[in-house]
């Protein structure tokens, strides 16, 4: 998915740098964070206004939020939307330079280009998202590897070991769901302002329900965000459910990539991580669908599903929600070669349910 030759200008080289979550609950989150997914614990912020902690597992960071007085903006958020992603930081090169682009395409901005002292100093800007999701803007020292966002002290002792048993890498994409009649106003606000590419889009049905997809990439590769937003002319469905429990856009999952989604879930779930189950019709019609050998039974057992593009196969399983609005969950994927999103699944999962409710499984129930 990744183009280095299209990584030109100001906002060519756009990558996540952390996904900061607001919560209501500090240590609880950040405990689910650790035991459950493997995550270590690697700095922590704090001030009058609230305390944060950093979690890194692979290249991928993550920045808990909690409000300790109504002045920080994690007050609010917390209050309107639950526990949720409230910025998408995007690594640049150059911030000054990547944020008069951005503002210049018609970004609407919340904080120009300041520099930070300090452990892994840095420069950073902020400019609006989608919903209240923000993007901060960070320029580190160049070849630094993942850092901290500014004003965080990093952990006396931070064991990365802990994490191989799972084996996440990055984040693959972030999933978004928007309000109706957004959609098509937030994938040009991507492309004027940041330069992202219209890369892919779909009309996905499910019965009577509906929704209509769009995704775009910045010109790197490295950061993907599916825009989904409802069809007003079939039935409500689970994005209308986001977004009447979400009260509004926001992040619906986020997708951690894995080079062996079979594996990352076995050692998930052994640390108590609830998938999602799939029905045993699934895998009847997979075998029919996707030549998967003897893997295929190893899906079975793990309930991961697969699909097929022209560039290869797509393994994923998304979590169970344990959000109390459950509108936050999380996906495993791996990609062999595969460059969409497993949208064939919906269909498949779909026919899999009518299978199983019907008993037309060959006599199997």
């Amino acid at each position: 998915m990744r183009d280095s030759s299209k990584a030109i200008g100001p906002l060519g080289d756009l990558s996540i740098d952390y996904v900061e979550i607001y919560v209501d609950h500090l240590e609880s989150a950040a405990f689910d964070w650790v035991d459950r997914y493997a995550f270590t614990v690697v700095g922590t912020a704090s001030s009058a206004d609230h305390r944060s902690i950093a979690l890194r597992h692979g290249r991928i960071t993550l920045v808990l939020t909690q409000a300790t007085s109504d002045h920080h903006p994690a007050s609010s958020y917390v209050s309107a939307h639950g526990d949720g992603v409230a910025d998408i930081a995007l690594r640049t090169g150059d911030v000054e330079a990547a944020f008069a682009a951005a503002v210049a395409g018609g970004a609407r901005a919340r904080r120009g280009p300041a520099r930070h002292a300090g452990p892994g100093a840095s420069v950073t800007a902020v400019i609006e998202g989608f919903g209240d999701v923000a993007h901060t803007l960070v320029q580190r020292e160049a070849g630094e590897k993942p850092g901290l966002p500014a004003g965080f002290v990093p952990a006396l002792r931070a064991d990365g070991d802990r994490a191989d048993d799972v084996g996440l890498v990055e984040i693959d994409h972030v999933a978004v769901c928007l309000n109706i009649g957004d959609l098509d106003a937030t994938v040009d606000y991507y492309r004027d302002a940041l330069g992202f590419l219209n890369i892919f889009e779909e009309h996905i049905a499910v019965g009577r329900q509906a929704m209509e997809s769009k995704v775009v990439q910045s010109l790197s590769g490295d950061v993907t965000l599916t825009l989904i937003q409802p069809d007003p002319t079939a039935d409500p469905g689970q994005i209308d459910e986001f977004l009447k429990g979400h009260q509004g856009s926001g992040v619906q999952h986020l997708a951690f990539s894995s080079p062996d989604a079979v594996r990352s879930v076995r050692a998930l779930s052994r640390r108590g991580v609830g998938f999602l189950t799939t029905p045993a019709a699934y895998y009847e019609l997979l075998g029919e669908r996707i030549d998967l050998g003897e893997r295929l039974a190893d899906l079975r057992a793990t309930n991961v599903l697969a699909d097929e593009d022209h560039g290869g196969l797509l393994f994923q399983i998304f979590t169970a929600s344990t959000h109390p609005r459950h509108t936050l969950f999380f996906e495993v994927i791996e990609r062999q070669g595969a460059e969409t999103f497993g949208s064939s699944n919906i269909k498949a999962l779909y026919e899999a349910v009518e299978l199983e409710r019907t008993g037309q499984r060959g006599g199997r129930r």
